[in-house]
């Protein structure tokens, strides 16, 4: 389960595209995980016990960016690259892990030994892992406590990996792909939801580009947040 009291949001479009730091992260994908979006393997069957319509058999989906696919995580493949992801200043400044990767793992660990209400994921555009997403059930999150939720609301959080994919509008890009994947792939879900950190401005305005309204400004245990909604019965207008 994702937690609520850190910044756990997109940061997408961060001023740190700017940032005094080396991209060293423009890495192309294991021959597994190639293996893995061309036939599936084990793991991909195991994520259709989540409690989300198993993510890992959603499948990849074209976006103006490219060919986009989630990638459920696996420790002994992913923890190296998200970890260094985590530790990217701009990152850290709002999801609170840096540090060697037992911080990152034990986050990881909390949610793939979970209850599946909580899949993370690589986000994986054109052959390249760029982006960590997690995918929740907002109904069974302590964020439930903060609004009025409704039957198998479905979170968002997302950061961008590499420097280089920042502050150009591919994080509205693929949010707004990821909420239409989440709305076609689970029928039972009226709602995407999202509650970026308010200080986080870059991260609010990508929510609101990729047809999220604001609904309103909610007091989480560590951050006081924008609540960001993409319905369902709106999306024939967006």
């Amino acid at each position: 389960m994702p937690p609520t009291d850190a910044s756990t949001d997109a940061g997408t479009e961060s001023a740190a595209a700017g940032a005094d730091c080396t991209d060293t992260l423009d890495l192309r994908l294991p021959e597994e995980l190639v293996a893995l979006l061309a036939e599936g393997d084990g793991h991909a069957a195991a994520v259709e016990d989540d409690l989300l319509d198993g993510v890992g058999g959603w499948g990849p989906v074209t976006t103006a960016a490219g060919v986009f696919q989630l990638v459920p995580v696996r420790l002994e493949r992913d923890l190296p690259l998200i970890s260094r992801w985590m530790n990217d200043p701009a990152v850290a400044a709002f999801w609170e892990l840096a540090g060697p990767e037992a911080v990152t793992e034990a986050h990881l660990r909390r949610q793939l030994d979970g209850d599946g209400r909580s899949v993370p994921c690589l986000g994986v555009l054109d052959g390249m892992p760029m982006s960590y997403w997690e995918i929740y059930r907002a109904d069974l999150d302590p964020l439930a406590r903060h609004y009025p939720s409704r039957p198998h609301d479905t979170g968002i959080h997302l950061l961008i990996g590499r420097v280089a994919n920042r502050g150009r509008g591919l994080g509205t890009s693929l949010l707004r792909a990821v909420a239409d994947l989440v709305l076609d792939r689970r029928p039972a879900c009226a709602r995407v939801v999202a509650e970026p950190d308010l200080r986080n401005t870059p991260s609010v305005s990508a929510f609101l580009s990729a047809g999220f309204r604001y609904c309103a400004e909610v007091e989480l245990p560590d951050k006081r947040a924008a609540l960001v909604v993409r319905d369902r019965a709106l999306r024939a207008m967006l």
